[in-house]
């Protein structure tokens, strides 16, 4: 089978990391040899049959040799786990469906990271996979949102599987299809390398369906999210890099390219709130978000942070956004008259971003920006920016230089100067 390359790439996201990643990131499936049809394999796609040990049949019976491609023809495919291989690729028709099972008994918890069980579908130190086609993956998402609401208050949380979970994984590629009702994240890849979503749908309620975030790249690089809706009950994309608490390595998600996407229901275009590893080299442009409570989103804290920066935001559109911008190292609690502290390596340190052409209507707060008196916001640009809201824009602890930036606010003060804050060096 043909073999995508990753190229190397520049240190600042600019016009080059844009042809960089449109070539570098291919879809590696140009020969498969082998296709392995999963009815043929026993698989009833009735939605009553449990079809997993069918489904898994394909798939290794596809691994062997060369790799090959996984039909799943029209019908529903009821499934527990299923692990994806080196050089398979799932192919999913129009009218095809694959639905996890109600059982939550299916779904085991991961050995090596307790918070989650196993998903639906799964890789680890896997490369040359795709996920593809026109139809359905369907997580059955609600017995789990009603488990936990069900939850007593003060007991612990109950892990939940994800809906494609890859880690240690190369050159990944899911296009065209519709993911939806997933019990928590919906992609999420752990210290991946080479991953392209396109032109695919990802849909969950945006009122009871906690922490469905669209798009998770943990400790992940080589990224391009393209022509994408996503309407969910979390962040729409969240760019993490490890949880300090929870022992993860400190492994950066870096080069990234998110572009021509559509945003609705969601918590917006998040950074964080995971950062130990940091997070370098982001390029987002022409994103439309309308109706999700944040849109352009940097969140981080003491002891959650690292190195964050060299990120340009350009030709970006907002209807009915709560908050357009929020940039905080306050993620977990603002501190009133906050003295500072001292520098740890996981003290976030914000800088170099770029937001340009940025126009936002309806919003309920104009933009927050806050960073710590020990580690403010440096290098942040603003240019051509509009944004129309209830009330203004709060900053503090940020160096920020800017030129035709429009807050209208219907009462207050367009824009509010706590400490540490300089303005075009004023």
């Amino acid at each position: 089978m043909a073999k995508s390359r990753i190229c190397a790439w520049p240190r600042y996201v600019s016009h080059l990391v844009e042809l960089v990643i449109s070539i570098a990131i291919l879809s590696p499936f140009a020969g498969a040899v082998t296709e392995c049809d999963a009815r043929s394999l026993g698989a009833k796609a009735d939605g009553q049959t449990t079809d997993t040990t069918a489904l898994q049949r394909a798939i290794d019976l596809c691994a062997r040799g060369d790799g090959g491609v996984v039909h799943l023809a029209p019908g529903i495919y009821l499934s527990g786990p299923l692990t994806l291989k080196s050089h398979v690729h799932l192919s999913i028709d129009k009218g095809a469906t694959l639905l996890a099972s109600p059982n939550m008994d299916d779904f085991p918890i991961r050995a090596d990271a307790p918070w989650r069980k196993v998903s639906l579908l799964h890789a680890d130190n896997v490369v040359d996979i795709a996920i593809t086609g026109a139809g359905t993956i369907d997580g059955n998402g609600k017995i789990w949102w009603d488990a936990k609401a069900a939850r007593k208050k003060g007991d612990p949380e109950a892990p939940r599987p994800l809906l494609i979970d890859l880690t240690k994984s190369k050159q990944i590629l899911i296009e065209g299809v519709t993911i939806q009702n997933s019990p928590e994240y919906n992609i999420a890849t752990f210290l991946c390398d080479g991953l392209t979503v396109r032109n695919v749908t990802i849909l969950n309620p945006g009122v009871g369906a906690p922490n469905t975030d669209g798009i998770d790249p943990f400790s992940t690089s080589h990224v391009l999210i393209e022509h994408t809706t996503i309407d969910t009950g979390d962040d729409n994309v969240a760019i993490k890099s490890g949880l300090v608490e929870r022992g993860d390595p400190d492994v950066p998600s870096t080069d990234i390219v998110i572009r021509d996407c559509t945003f609705r229901a969601g918590h917006g275009l998040s950074i964080g709130s995971e950062t130990a590893g940091g997070v370098r080299n982001l390029l987002v442009e022409r994103v439309t978000f309308t109706g999700t409570r944040q849109g352009i989103r940097i969140k981080s804290a003491r002891g959650r942070g690292n190195d964050i920066g060299n990120f340009t935001y350009r030709d970006i559109k907002m209807e009915g956004v709560e908050t357009p911008i929020e940039i905080t190292n306050y993620y977990t609690g603002m501190v009133k008259d906050d003295p500072g502290q001292p520098v740890t390596e996981h003290t976030p340190r914000f800088h170099d971003i770029i937001i340009e052409n940025v126009t936002a209507t309806g919003a309920k707060r104009a933009a927050v920006i806050m960073g710590l008196p020990e580690s403010p916001i440096k290098n942040l640009v603003l240019k051509n920016v509009n944004i129309t809201a209830a009330t203004g824009m709060v900053i503090q602890n940020a160096q920020i230089a800017q030129e035709n930036v429009v807050v209208t606010p219907a009462a207050g003060e367009a824009v509010w100067r706590g400490p540490g804050v300089t303005i075009n060096g004023k």
